[in-house]
């Protein structure tokens, strides 16, 4: 099965860290482009950061400085260490794989990350 899981979300205060992981299964992430999106309550679904296959990365502005997109190709998982969290943060992150001339689009099921205190 080639999917996508999700974990390390949870309750945190602001200012707090939490580190999200996106565990690959049935494709290798090092070959693809590898994102994160989140998606907060009545909001549309937003990019948060993204990895190439290079290492290359790219971030969202509301983002840059705080969130970092890692990658462990021997554990084939992506990461998203989140630091100094604010409130505004709360969202469901989902992790998305996309290789367009093969016809894939995985995405995972999410993990929810509630700032609050």
């Amino acid at each position: 099965q080639v999917q996508l899981v999700e974990s390390g979300g949870g309750l945190v205060q602001p200012g707090g860290s939490l580190r999200l992981s996106c565990a690959a299964s049935g494709i290798i992430v090092s070959f693809n482009v590898m994102a994160w999106y989140r998606q907060a309550p009545g909001k549309e679904r937003e990019l948060v950061a993204s990895i190439n296959s290079g290492g290359t990365t790219d971030y969202a502005d509301f983002v840059k400085g705080r969130f970092t997109i890692s990658r462990d190709n021997a554990k084939n998982t992506v990461y998203l260490q989140m630091n100094s969290l604010k409130p505004e943060d709360t969202a469901v992150y989902y992790c998305n794989l996309v290789v367009p001339n093969r016809g894939i689009d995985l995405w995972g099921k999410g993990t929810l990350v509630t700032v609050s205190s």
